[in-house]
């Protein structure tokens, strides 16, 4: 392409401190260095980490900095040393990087890949501890190695999946985070099993995906927990056979479920991120199996205090990340699967909106009446 190995000048959205809402820049973004590539983002949607952003919860994150993380677009041009992708493929940045090499990668028991920023001190750079993003002078830091809050991007080659050329890009973004993390959770890390019960606290993008991976695994009873019931409809569209507010009963919640459910749900999945409704989760759990779901990312910081008796009966607590998925290898098959009418994420659209709107995006968020807002370059 004409613009490979220069500078492009292009939008994005930068959050220049804790609080303050994302400005629309002209950005400069350097082409892509050894093993990078740059990427031209189609359409990017807002999750509730990039709000997390937005208030300051990562503590060791640096400002300014151009945060999304659930984006799709086309291969720009590539640096030294790429051979996975090339100039005009489809792809899917990645939140969290598959090298292929490390003993996570390499293991079929995890999906924490050793480069992550999961697994060392959070760093809001590119590898080399560079940025490929500048405006007005000054240096912007990187979100998770992939800022899909900017029309071009540069991104590691370990934190890119190359997906079908149909692919419809406005539709397939979420698959970097929120979908394919809830529907994960359900299929590769709880397991669920046909004829069971589960139950899902918290009905947003993510929540709702639980439910489809429940649906899909066959589950019989799948109630969903929300405060707020504008959700109901959605999510018994999505697969939930009942659904109940917290706010409508006077007694804790898990005890209205035990009684719901007599010994307690099979599974509970917990997608908020708050400690005591990950306890409460927990204690809705059946007595003797029961498995709790952590999805969810709590502040930096947080503890879970929980009886250990809870689990000497054989209740199990277990975590999720991104579902449980090697995204490189994952994410062309979910595409496929997607295309192949398999599943309907297209419920999880609630608002499409031209990307200098990112604002309102954030606002329909907060507010509780987006469910996920795609928004388009």
């Amino acid at each position: 392409m004409a613009t490979a190995g220069k500078v492009i000048k292009c939008k994005a959205a930068i959050i220049w401190e804790v609080g303050k809402m994302p400005s629309i820049e002209e950005v400069e973004v350097a082409p892509p260095k050894n093993h990078e590539i740059r990427i031209k983002i189609v359409a990017t949607s807002i999750c509730r980490t990039d709000d997390n952003v937005l208030k300051g919860i990562f503590p060791d994150l640096e400002y300014p900095v151009i945060a999304g993380h659930e984006g799709a677009g086309i291969v720009e041009s590539v640096g030294p040393g790429v051979t996975y992708v090339k100039p005009g493929d489809k792809v899917i940045p990645l939140c969290v990087p598959q090298c292929g090499e490390c003993a996570c990668c390499l293991s079929p028991k995890a999906n924490c890949c050793l480069k992550s920023h999961i697994c060392k001190p959070l760093q809001n750079l590119m590898p080399d501890k560079t940025s490929r993003f500048t405006c007005r002078g000054k240096q912007i830091h990187h979100f998770l190695w992939i800022s899909t809050f900017s029309e071009y991007t540069v991104v590691p080659d370990v934190s890119i999946a190359k997906i079908s050329n149909d692919a419809p890009l406005d539709k397939v973004c979420l698959f970097g985070c929120g979908f394919s993390t809830g529907y994960g959770a359900a299929i590769n890390n709880a397991k669920v099993e046909p004829g069971s019960s589960c139950a899902i606290f918290g009905l947003g993008g993510v929540g709702l995906s639980v439910i489809m991976g429940c649906k899909a695994a066959g589950a019989s009873r799948i109630i969903g927990v929300d405060i707020n019931k504008d959700k109901f409809t959605k999510a018994r569209e999505l697969g939930a056979t009942e659904c109940i507010s917290p706010e409508d009963f006077e007694k804790p919640i898990n005890e209205v479920l035990m009684e719901m459910t007599g010994l307690g749900v099979d599974y509970a999945f917990e997608v908020i991120g708050r400690v005591d409704i990950e306890a409460a989760a927990l204690a809705s759990c059946h007595l003797g199996h029961g498995v709790c779901v952590l999805v969810g990312a709590p502040p930096a910081g947080s503890q879970l205090c929980i009886s250990p008796l809870q689990l000497l009966t054989g209740k199990k607590l277990i975590g999720s990340l991104i579902g449980g998925w090697k995204l490189k290898d994952a994410l062309p098959k979910l595409v496929s699967d997607y295309m192949a009418n398999k599943f309907n994420t297209d419920a999880l659209i609630t608002h499409v909106l031209p990307f200098e709107k990112i604002g309102e995006g954030f606002e329909l968020l907060n507010s509780g009446k987006s469910i996920r807002c795609v928004l388009l370059f």
